[in-house]
């Protein structure tokens, strides 16, 4: 049995001797670098974190001294001490969480996977310590230093070290979070990682003075004044103890005996403390160590190699790929394009427009709020931003785009990667809210593309727009198959139009539904594939169905109005939650047009997805050919004897 096997609770950790955890780091090293890149998933961010997480929990105890992370996607090493050693579903259906998760262990406190918020639940649950009497409990937040670029973390900050509470905030500096740190903070933190070689200066300036007094003065007089040449050399003035925050460090972070030596002392202190411990991202393997980019902070599953003498597969098209291309060439047209983002350069596609463009790119670090509202300036100074945000961060900065961007008019374009359904980083990251949020908004206008030429034209025709915020928003993978339109109504295009003559469902030509138009369907972005599918099956039973996209959702063309008065009914496929996003607009309109068309919408239920394969949660959501093709067929053949009734009966 290894050292790791041994391993089920934290307290079989705290009896290891101290000689043996060398040899457990290790073992948990190989484990990970073995399974992490068997399933995919967060490599790089734990690789660095094993002594760290190893120290925390010899010297807390957990639950009862909650451990929490920030972001969660470095809590492998800590479910691997609290008895999660089955990585085999790693962020698969039915498997293990990329992240902390509540339902897993009482050991996760939190499923944290948004930058910067950690700081906030550890000041709650250290005045909740307080006021239930339990004063003798620590909380540890663990964050990096990535993560403290967010305002929230500072507003956290700000409280706890109003108060005496039990909180030891241990900041995992490594220097990056996917890509290297921006921004003062960063130049800070920096700034102090020179103090590791203040000690060693000191013994060095104390051998030379023993050896040589200075004449006529006190050795100790002496030796503090080297003392504080030395440190006000090397080491700036301490931000976090100005704050009130206790300081400890810069620490090695790879050190266990160390870092178990700073938090004791930092348990022990009782009140707030700043543990301030240097690591290396991808710690132990060289691949990942020697990436310049990313140094593997999320890895694929490793893919079987080619048989012998056959080519390897072409990558396809991704989605990201596409925008990254287009905003490149926008940015050669036009001077005044500038790139956004909040500390995501490469996941977003945006680092070959910095790297063509470096003065006009910002990375402001992991701050939406502040990226929303910086873009509006920049418009303001007139030029145009193109902010480049996962989808689920939006709704960080909605308050930003609804009272900065649109409130001002400005012409500001976001371009939100990872929408819709994205798999198997869960609840925390489906960009399932997007299109709800945005419909409140006035004057914005919001474009979804349904494939790699529609992205390219509708982001040309975003930034085109100067007087209110643009939106355009796409999956993550591989880009949809191309889909060119039979005709083009306003902005709505036309993919499928029914077929002329009598259906079985049948029409009777008084304006609820003209000859074999039975089923007008609004396809909305990339579920234009499925619903050509669906109609495709419809037609071979004989159904009639027309199937749209309307390239821009907000606002909706009047052209559908028109369209849907020839159809029975009308049906809405959307990659987004199905509450106040393009189902309800439909329905809205045709409401408001007075046309009593039936409108069914499809997406995705108001509930937190886990995490599974997309095409694995669009089956159990119906969003498949089969199960939408079944539905609307149903359901049209129910108007058309309900309409066939209401004529005999007259």
């Amino acid at each position: 049995m290894t050292l790791l096997d041994s391993l089920r609770t934290p307290d079989d950790l705290k009896r290891l001797p101290a000689e043996k955890l060398p040899h457990l780091a290790a073992e948990i090293r190989e484990f990970l670098v073995t399974e992490v890149s068997r399933t995919g998933g967060h490599l790089g961010p734990n690789l660095g974190v094993v002594e760290l997480t190893m120290a925390l929990h010899r010297v807390f105890d957990s639950p009862r001294d909650p451990i929490l992370f920030d972001t969660g996607h470095q809590s492998y090493v800590h479910k691997l001490i609290t008895g999660r050693q089955d990585f085999s579903g790693l962020r698969s259906r039915d498997g293990m969480s990329g992240y902390p998760s509540r339902a897993e262990s009482e050991h996760d406190f939190i499923e944290n996977s948004h930058a910067s918020t950690v700081l906030s639940y550890a000041d709650g649950l250290a005045k909740a310590n307080v006021i239930q009497r339990r004063a003798d409990r620590s909380v540890v937040a663990v964050i990096g230093d990535g993560a403290l670029t967010g305002g929230m973390a500072w507003e956290a900050l700000n409280n706890i070290a109003a108060g005496d509470r039990r909180v030891v905030i241990v900041v995992n500096d490594n220097g990056r979070s996917y890509s290297p740190t921006t921004g003062g903070l960063a130049d800070h933190l920096a700034s102090l990682r020179m103090t590791q070689g203040y000690e060693q200066a000191l013994e060095l300036a104390k051998t030379a003075l023993n050896r040589a007094p200075v004449v006529g003065q006190p050795l100790y007089e002496a030796l503090h004044g080297v003392k504080k040449g030395i440190k006000d050399a090397i080491q700036p003035q301490m931000m976090f103890e100005d704050l009130g925050l206790k300081y400890l460090g810069p620490i090695d972070g790879h050190d266990e005996q160390t870092v178990e030596k700073a938090l004791r002392r930092a348990r022990d202190f009782g009140g707030p403390v700043i543990v301030h411990c240097l690591t290396q991202k991808g710690k132990g393997h060289a691949p990942a160590e020697n990436h310049d980019v990313d140094q593997f902070h999320a890895i694929g599953a490793a893919k079987p190699a080619p048989a012998a003498g056959e080519p390897p597969a072409p990558a396809p098209q991704k989605w990201t790929k596409v925008f990254s291309e287009e905003i490149v060439a926008l940015g050669a047209e036009r001077s005044d394009i500038v790139g956004i983002t909040a500390a995501m350069l490469h996941p977003t596609g945006l680092a070959p427009f910095a790297e063509a463009y470096p003065d006009r790119c910002f990375d402001v670090g992991i701050a939406e709020q502040h990226a929303a509202t910086s873009a509006t300036g920049l418009a303001m100074g007139g030029l145009h931003p193109v902010m480049a945000v996962y989808a689920t961060f939006l709704n960080r900065c909605f308050d930003q785009v609804l009272m900065d961007a649109a409130l001002h008019r400005q012409g500001v374009t976001l371009c939100l990667d990872r929408s819709g359904v994205t798999g198997p980083d869960g609840a925390s990251h489906h960009g399932m809210w997007d299109l709800s949020i945005l419909q409140v908004v006035p004057g914005l206008r919001l474009a979804v593309p349904r494939d790699a030429p529609r992205l390219r034209e509708e982001l040309r025709e975003a930034v085109a727009v100067e007087d209110a915020p643009t939106v355009l928003r796409y999956p993550t993978g591989a880009v949809a198959p191309e889909i060119e339109a039979v005709e083009r109504l306003g902005t709505v295009d036309v993919l499928r139009r029914a077929e002329r003559g009598d259906a079985p469902a049948g029409g009777s030509g008084d304006g609820s539904g003209g000859p074999g138009e039975d089923l007008l369907l609004i396809a909305v972005g990339p579920m234009a594939q499925i619903c050509c599918e669906v109609a495709d099956r419809m037609a071979d039973q004989g159904i009639g169905v027309t199937v749209v996209d309307p390239r821009w959702v907000k606002p909706l063309d009047p052209a559908l109005v028109g369209e849907a008065a020839r159809h029975r009914v009308v049906a809405v496929v959307e990659d987004n939650g199905r509450v106040g996003a393009v189902g309800d607009s439909v329905a809205r309109m045709l409401r408001d047009a007075d046309l009593d068309v039936p409108v069914r919408t499809f997406g995705i239920e108001q509930e937190f997805l886990q995490h599974a394969k997309r095409d694995d949660i669009l089956g159990e959501l119906g969003l498949t050919p089969q199960s939408l093709a079944r539905t609307l067929t149903e359901t049209v053949s129910r108007q058309a004897e309900d309409a066939d009734e209401e004529t005999a009966g007259t």
